[in-house]
């Protein structure tokens, strides 16, 4: 379903926008907080350069804003409409999640700009390692 090559593959691992062979991300896991927004600064295989231009992943911000929306709106649905929780218990959901998913969210929304102005590229892909 997810394959090499799909701008959605790249955005939920966190792979290079351009030959998806090398995680963007120094450490893979999102809660390593100290190592959260470390990146590369280049792909290893295709020596395409992630911060494309001075505080590039400040437009990453708003990103942010609507990918904490969803998991925000996904909270209450879950709490309030599955379970039937009152809205205190569902705003105090909605507050847990954001918290916990804080660094997947911060994640996601640079995942996200950054596949807005790269595209996956066969030919690097199947570039050999130089």
């Amino acid at each position: 379903m997810l394959k090499k090559g799909n701008k959605l593959y790249s955005i939920l691992f966190g792979n290079c926008p351009k030959c998806h062979r090398e995680s963007m991300y120094k450490n893979k896991n999102p809660y390593h907080l100290s190592d959260i927004l470390k990146m590369h600064e280049r792909c290893s295989f295709c020596a395409t350069k992630y911060k494309i231009e001075p505080s590039f992943f400040y437009g990453s911000m708003y990103v942010s804003y609507a990918v904490g929306i969803a998991f925000a709106v996904a909270a209450f649905i879950i709490s309030n409409l599955f379970f039937g929780s009152s809205l205190i218990v569902s705003f105090i959901c909605i507050v847990g999640t954001l918290v916990c998913f804080m660094p997947v969210i911060m994640r996601l929304s640079r995942n996200i700009w950054i596949n807005l102005f790269m595209s996956y590229d066969p030919n690097l892909a199947n570039k050999s390692k130089t």
